[in-house]
């Protein structure tokens, strides 16, 4: 059973830290990031009457961030001035929690996290796409976003990346491979 809970970034610090500054978590561009600074970062977010954090579980165990966002009016959004966005779009950005120090990957865990991503993010009913930008290069994430029926709008240059803004309706998901998967 996945469920998802308002992120409380300093209770969760060290736990927070370690996911963001993984190898593995490379292109959320928090590499080598400090205690500290990683706090500075989601105090800022935490400000920012446009933008949420959550904490992910998976059967009661903290396993995904989830941060949403308004992507026209978030102040972190590098995204806010694109013609592509539309009313009732919502930002979103997933971070699936690296397995444990020698644990192998479950099969299926990823996608039973972005599917319960995708799952809170409609629940809004005034939501009509979710919309990402994810970096151009990690192929990973765009191939999720595919099967989850987001659609790339533009690749868009950021300032540390060029993205593939995408957007992904609330009829896409439904239809989508991973609508079906228990969250």
């Amino acid at each position: 059973m996945t469920s998802i809970e308002p992120l409380d970034h300093r209770a969760h610090l060290a736990l927070l830290h370690a996911w963001v500054t993984h190898p593995r978590s490379v292109y959320w561009q928090m590499q080598g990031l400090d205690s500290d600074e990683v706090v500075a970062a989601y105090d800022d977010l935490a400000a920012d009457p446009h933008h949420d954090c959550w904490l992910g579980r998976v059967d009661g165990v903290p396993a995904f961030l989830v941060e949403t966002y308004d992507p026209a009016r978030s102040g972190a959004s590098e995204v806010r001035d694109r013609p592509e966005l539309t009313p009732g779009d919502l930002g979103m950005h997933v971070l699936v929690a690296p397995p444990a120090d020698g644990a192998d990957p479950v099969p299926g865990f990823t996608r039973r996290c972005f599917a319960a991503t995708m799952t809170h993010c409609f629940d809004d009913p005034a939501v009509t796409r979710v919309v990402v930008e994810p970096d151009a290069r990690n192929a990973g994430i765009r191939r999720l976003n595919a099967e989850a029926g987001f659609v790339v709008l533009a690749e868009v240059p950021l300032g540390t990346k060029t993205a593939a803004l995408s957007a992904c309706t609330r009829e896409a998901w439904l239809d989508s491979a991973l609508a079906g998967v228990r969250p």
